[in-house]
This record gives structure tokens, sequence and C-alpha cells, in this order.
């Protein structure tokens, strides 16, 4: 697609090609669903895009964006423990022998480590999640995180820090 005929003001553009890849993989981790990431994902850029001539542009533009995308994916969790949902535990295919062992390949047992990851980290509370994935995976200081989910500095690590402590202690 080319942005030179988008419509777009160009400052905008510029701040949407930087960020765009980042933002799409943060909302892939958060919510595990690419169709929920991409409509996500459209509603952080439309917000912004909106909000864009209002807002001071002498800053780093980075953590508004994930305060968008934060707040969107609040929005959704919210809206989705409403709703009533089936959840179906995934069986593994090769069951353990007599010591409890499974006869799966390295290969598999590293895709086995992702998954269970993944799903340790789904587990956790959504401030710490969504923390965690702003500190390890986006790159935010806890400033950013702070400013991007609305907290003090001290809760963005407080939840950085148990997260991790709850990852460590199932894992």
């Amino acid at each position: 697609m080319a942005l030179e005929n988008s419509g777009l003001p160009p400052p905008f553009e510029e701040l949407m090609q930087r960020h765009e890849r980042e933002i799409m993989r943060y909302l892939l981790r958060v919510t595990g669903h690419r169709e929920d990431a991409a409509d996500l994902f459209q509603e952080t850029f439309i917000r912004a895009y909106r909000a864009y001539p209002r807002i001071n542009r002498d800053g780093d533009l980075r953590p508004w964006l994930y305060t968008i995308a934060t707040n969107l994916c609040r929005n959704r969790a919210r809206d989705s423990a409403r709703r009533s949902r089936v959840i179906v535990q995934s069986s593994d295919d090769s069951p353990p022998d007599a010591l409890g062992k499974s006869h799966r390949s390295p290969h598999e047992d590293e895709g086995y480590a992702a998954v269970r990851m993944r799903e340790l980290v789904s587990g956790l509370p959504a401030k710490q999640r969504q923390s965690l994935h702003l500190r390890y995976f986006a790159g935010l200081k806890y400033a950013e995180i702070a400013a991007a989910m609305g907290c003090s500095e001290e809760s963005a690590r407080a939840n950085v820090s148990q997260a991790m402590k709850k990852l460590k202690a199932t894992w």
C-alpha cells in the first residue's frame, strides 16, 4: 500500500510506519489471537489518528500508542469477561510412560515449552501480563509502562516483579 496517497498527514504516517509492527506484536502477545489483535491494532491507530491533531508531538509518542493499545485490551477483556465462554483444554497426543515422561522429540519439547510459557503468561492477571509484555517484549522503561497503564512507576515495577515471581514459581 502506498502511503503517499493515503491522505494521512506525513508526520502521522511516519509515526505509524515506525511503530506499527511493535504495536501489532504487543497486541498479539496480550490477546493471543490474531483476529482480536488485528481488530485492536486497527482501532489503536484509528484512535491515534483522531487524537493526533490535539497532542503534543514534541515528545516520544511510542508510550502514547501503547497507552491506547493497552486501554483497548482492557476494554476487550472486560467485555469478554461479561460473556460466558467455553474453554476447551488441548490434550497431549503422546501419553506419558510409567515414569511420567513423554515420548516427544527434543524439538517437540521446545515447542511444548513455548506453548507452556504462553499458557502461564496468559494465566497472569491482566495488569501483570500487560506490564510484563510492555517491559520485556516492548522494551519500555518503568516510567513509560506507568504512563501507558495509568499507574505509578512503583506499581508498574510491582506488577512486573509479581508476574516474574509467579512465572518462576509455576515453571
